[in-house]
């Protein structure tokens, strides 16, 4: 029996030793190792080597490995060759923290298709001795994380190398810090394998660009972004209609003609609507881009391609329209911003009165600031009905605001924050806001909402939402709360959404968005007609709560 258990062990042992490993899951083993000693092992997370120089070496040194024996027994000198890792007593000890695990996954460390026994218990050995002070690689200013002491290599392509360099950090960078990375269509693990071979594919500045365009479009994010000039010129185009225009029903419909310095005359009506540019509908268009464009759900998409649509680097772009019952087909020259000129818009009023009873109150969130709000509440409050205009980004008065309407303190959301002692993993807060007010606002409080009632807007509807009489009046917003961390990958400036936000129930907003109490979308002959349609839903509520 004895000799039988030695064969065996032989047997698997042979077996294991000859299993033959592709590149890419070479690659992607460096990369999981390479992340995790950066960001846990202690000679390495204090900055005391040149981590980057070190991947160099090891993807050159990779090159002659080609069985999982040799690629364990590769990591394994690496990771002697960091120096001892002391015990740490701290690692272990409890706290209070709830912590939110929905994103922390080290199982990867015991994949015994790739590691060895031996190897697995090294990583967990780092993982439970992990470093505790400060990271050379990450601060940490309020509960958020931000990146630090990251070289650049340029925003041009240069080598093989440097472009797997950029991908295995904004890959880790989203492994430990991205607090939804859960919720990704996509697997975040098969995100690595699928992106190795098109980042080894990469020769030109633009193809580098989309491939990081690609990546980052990945993370499901509507407050990521990669701000590529590359991307804009080959991608989109550097000349475009001079037209602004709103989206509903698949179609844009033009709201305004700006000028240029030719004084050319526009073809174009305002009311004109769009539904073809260039042969493809408006939808095809959007899908077309969608691959490059970060985005938490459908319409958010659509929000931030919309913009694009209409910019190309042609002289001219054709594009079909309605126009008072006909179909037309209209070929519009194109300029450069510079050419464009833009006249300002009347600047709206911060608040007013709706009716001449003074009954409805109306407030516009992106224009009132702190110092408004108590004048704002002294001129509103005898109303019946406030109407707060959230399709905007509103400038920092949740707080104040929250003194003004609501009764009672109140938990209006839970955030989870990055742990830094444990990268990867997060812990739950909940967040109060408001006090103990009698002359709380006894009126009803009706908030607008849409696409565009993003981030900061949407904790600020989760507030207003905990008004005994709010309403909500609009359409899913955006999907994307949470403060955002901003950084650069390849020389490019992007960002991702750096804390979680959720219903104080732990429901989720990121990717659904805070769903209206009445649903009132946009339609194409509201837009043009000239008409709020979300605006006049609101009145026509209050109306009948009269």
């Amino acid at each position: 029996m004895r000799k039988y258990s030695l064969f065996l062990l032989l047997l698997l042992s042979l077996n294991f030793s000859a299993q033959i490993i592709t590149e890419t899951q070479k690659l992607e083993s460096l990369c999981r190792i390479w992340g995790f000693l950066k960001y846990y092992h202690p000679h390495v997370a204090k900055g005391n080597l040149n981590w980057d120089q070190q991947l160099f070496q090891k993807i050159d040194e990779l090159e002659s490995i080609n069985d999982k024996e040799a690629l364990n027994n590769f990591y394994a000198d690496w990771i002697k060759s960091l120096g001892e890792v002391a015990p740490c007593k701290e690692c272990s000890a409890k706290d209070n923290k709830v912590y939110f695990l929905k994103n922390f996954d080290l199982s990867w460390i015991d994949n015994r298709q790739i590691f060895s026994r031996d190897l697995s218990q090294k990583l967990r050995y780092i993982e439970n001795n992990r470093n505790l002070g400060d990271n050379h690689y990450f601060g940490k200013g309020g509960r958020k994380i931000y990146f630090r002491n990251e070289k650049s290599y340029g925003s041009r392509f240069t080598s093989g190398k440097i472009s797997l360099l950029e991908l295995f950090r904004y890959w880790n960078y989203v492994e430990y810090f991205f607090p939804y990375k859960y919720e990704t269509d996509q697997n975040w693990n098969d995100v690595l394998t699928e992106m190795i071979p098109k980042f080894l594919m990469i020769d030109t500045d633009e193809n580098y660009h989309l491939t990081l365009a690609e990546l980052v479009t990945k993370t499901d994010d509507s407050h990521a972004y990669l701000s590529s000039k590359e991307i804009q010129l080959h991608q989109y185009g550097s000349r475009r209609v001079p037209i602004e225009y709103s989206y509903a029903e698949g179609k844009l419909v033009i709201t305004k003609i700006n000028a240029t310095k030719f004084r050319d005359k526009s073809l174009l009506h305002v009311g004109d609507v769009i539904y073809d540019i260039e042969g493809k509908t408006i939808p095809q268009m959007v899908n077309s881009f969608g691959k490059y464009i970060p985005a938490c759900n459908s319409w958010g998409k659509f929000n931030k391609a919309k913009s694009k649509l209409l910019f190309s680097n042609n002289d001219s772009v054709s594009v079909k329209i309605e126009r008072e019952g006909q179909n037309l087909e209209i070929k519009t020259r194109t300029y450069f911003s510079k050419d464009i000129i833009h006249e300002k818009n009347k600047v709206p009023r911060k608040w007013k009165f709706m009716d001449k009873e003074k009954k409805i109150g109306y407030v516009d969130m992106e224009m009132i600031e702190k110092e408004d709000l108590n004048e704002m509440y002294n001129s509103l409050k005898s109303s019946k009905s406030i109407i707060f205009d959230l399709r905007n980004y509103p400038k920092q008065t949740i707080i104040p605001l929250s003194y003004l309407l609501l009764p009672v303190p109140s938990v209006y959301y839970q955030f989870t924050f990055p742990d830094p002692s444990y990268p990867g993993k997060f812990y739950s807060r909940q967040n109060v806001t408001g006090r103990k007010n009698p002359e709380y606002y006894k009126g009803n409080v009706i908030v607008l909402v849409d696409e565009n009632t993003q981030s900061q807007a949407e904790t600020t509807t989760m507030m207003f939402k905990q008004h005994p009489k709010a309403k909500i009046i609009g359409s899913n917003t955006s999907g994307a709360n949470g403060d955002v961390i901003m950084f650069k990958i390849a020389d490019v400036d992007t960002r991702f959404t750096g804390l979680g936000a959720y219903y104080p129930d732990g429901r989720e907003t990121q990717r659904i968005g805070i769903t209206p109490d009445i649903l009132v979308k946009p339609t194409v002959e509201g837009l043009k007609n000239g008409k709020d349609e979300v605006l006049e839903r609101a009145l026509e509520y209050i109306k009948a709560m009269d």
